[in-house]
């Protein structure tokens, strides 16, 4: 699993950023959060496909975070995507959409499903991971987003299965998939019996625009990593105030309360040609802080038993 960083820019694009969206991506699915202008040529430069199992997380209604997405939407159908694609968001969204169809005249090869959340809480839930929204503080209604992955089988020791009697096959997809199996002499053999301990999944928060809130620790308790806004440098927290935004050190402060393994500083204000500031201030705060570039790859590799970090 890894996050690829598609846009880092706030409100406008620079010639080094575009306009927010990232994507976590693993072998089978795609995640994506906000949709900037020019996501579709983003991805076409970090080689995501158009045609993977996908999702779409907006944060909130403006427009450098939501503009993308009827481009996008667009250019996967005239690639002939044949999967459905589920839209996460507030309320609001249904309407901007079915606005831009009916306005640009565009059909789609693939079904839309629409979700616009209501409350906050867990929006989805699947067998392998849950995505849930909590309001954030922002001018405008708007959510943060934590994706949080079930725990992973430990790890399968093949001469253990040997020594119970277990022939290679289906008996050790099986117990790796967690089930017991029973031998044809009525044997039975557990999973703990040839597995260790099963593995922490991955937690990965999203934040969007967003002041600090008081919830934010709890929900992005001990995270592996947070996606956090940094559009403003610590000289400029009045006019962050006012625009619904953090500074550096608003955002390192709050990956400290969380507990979090890795901070990543987006949504970088044009004004800052070179953002070495704004880290430089987050560090202060919070050591283990980078700064996102258009196309970074942060990889996420499975955590090893009793871990407490990636």
């Amino acid at each position: 699993m890894r996050l690829i960083f598609l846009g880092t820019s706030a409100a406008v694009p620079t010639l080094k950023r575009s306009l927010p969206a990232t994507v976590l991506q693993s072998s089978t699915e795609q995640w994506i959060f906000d949709c900037g202008e020019n996501i579709q040529r983003q991805m076409m430069s970090a080689k995501i496909s158009f045609h993977k199992k996908t999702k779409i997380f907006l944060t909130h209604l403006h427009g450098d975070h939501v503009l993308g997405l009827p481009g996008l939407l667009q250019t996967m159908a005239l690639m002939d995507r044949k999967n459905s694609l589920q839209i996460y968001g507030p309320l609001g969204i249904q309407s901007f959409l079915s606005c831009c169809q009916q306005t640009l005249n565009f059909e789609l090869t693939y079904q839309v499903e629409v979700f616009e959340i209501v409350k906050p809480g867990v929006i989805v839930e699947e067998e392998r991971y849950l995505v849930e929204a909590v309001k954030s503080n922002h001018t405008i209604e708007s959510y943060s987003y934590v994706f949080e992955e079930n725990p992973h089988p430990g790890e399968f020791f093949p001469e253990k299965a040997l020594a119970h009697g277990l022939p290679k096959g289906e008996l050790w997809a099986k117990l790796q998939r967690g089930e017991t199996v029973t031998l044809s002499n009525g044997k039975i053999v557990n999973p703990e019996q040839v597995m260790g301990p099963n593995r922490a999944g991955r937690k990965i928060v999203y934040t969007g625009d967003t002041m600090p809130f008081e919830a934010f620790a709890d929900f992005a308790k001990d995270a592996d990593v947070i996606v956090h806004d940094c559009t403003f440098d610590d000289a400029l927290t009045s006019k962050a105030e006012i625009n619904g935004h953090s500074t550096a050190s608003q955002a390192a402060n709050q990956a400290r309360a969380a507990n979090a393994k890795k901070l990543v500083l987006t949504h970088i204000s044009a004004r800052y040609p070179y953002a070495e500031l704004l880290l430089d201030q987050a560090k202060k705060v919070f050591e283990n802080s980078v700064m996102a570039e258009d196309f970074l790859i942060i990889e996420l590799p499975l955590k090893e038993a009793n871990s407490a970090s990636l």
